[in-house]
């Protein structure tokens, strides 16, 4: 019999919709998410071009939150010796961008929106 000690919770904090976008937008490019491509997905997915002072506060902030993690890659002459900060989801991420994406659409069920299938 397991002890209450042995239970593991989960705790799903709640996001913002630019962090989802940016969470969706970092699972969509895999291993080629960087700030540039980040910003770039977002701009072709949605129309929306962030500055890059906000993403980059946000990534730090969902790091802080342990959203993702970062790894910097080796510097290259093409940066100017600049290494690339390469972003990829967490598991709690994951969980965070899942529970609030189910969210919204239970919100949408039964409506009917210009526009918009929902099955």
């Amino acid at each position: 019999m397991r002890g209450w000690r042995d239970l593991v919770y989960i705790v799903v904090m709640p996001l913002g919709e630019f962090e989802q976008v940016v969470l969706l937008a970092i699972l969509r490019l895999g291993d080629d998410a960087y700030g540039t491509s980040i910003r770039a997905e977002i701009a072709e997915c949605t129309g929306r071009e962030p500055a890059p002072g906000a993403l980059y506060t946000t990534l730090d902030r969902m790091e802080d939150k342990g959203l993702v993690t970062c790894r910097m890659a080796d510097p290259t002459p093409e940066r100017g010796g600049r290494a690339k900060r390469y972003i990829r989801v967490s598991g709690a991420g994951v969980d965070a961008v899942t529970q609030a994406q189910r969210s919204y659409r239970r919100l949408m069920e039964g409506l009917d929106l210009p526009g918009v299938a929902y099955a």
